[in-house]
């Protein structure tokens, strides 16, 4: 399972999406970003930094939502996330959306 997101999301029911921001060069290749990311959006890359490390890289970006927990655990400020909002997102089905379906659908 090494490799694969740690959980598979639907965009359309992510209300966020998220980017990552990575300074390669302060990055000591520790990968508790990569560790602690829940949904396993990032891993190591295969190139090397300046000081002979694996930095992390958005490998699965439509699995991020922007939580920070990768700039929350890494001890060298080498990497942040930031959240924004999900164009896809379908919003939860409400009363008013289900009668303007069956409008459209008639």
């Amino acid at each position: 399972m090494a490799g694969e997101p740690k959980r598979l999301k639907d965009p359309k029911k992510e209300k966020y999406r998220g980017v990552v921001f990575i300074e390669s060069d302060r990055c000591k290749g520790c990968a508790f970003c990569v560790e602690f990311c829940p949904f396993g959006a990032l891993a190591l890359s295969v190139e090397f930094n300046a000081k002979g490390y694996h930095p992390p890289v958005l490998a699965y970006p439509d699995q991020c939502n922007g939580c920070d927990l990768c700039g929350l655990y890494c001890p060298d400020f080498a990497i942040f996330a930031l959240r924004y909002h999900n164009p896809e997102y379908a919003g939860k089905p409400t009363a008013a959306k289900a009668e303007a379906v069956e409008e459209v659908a008639t």
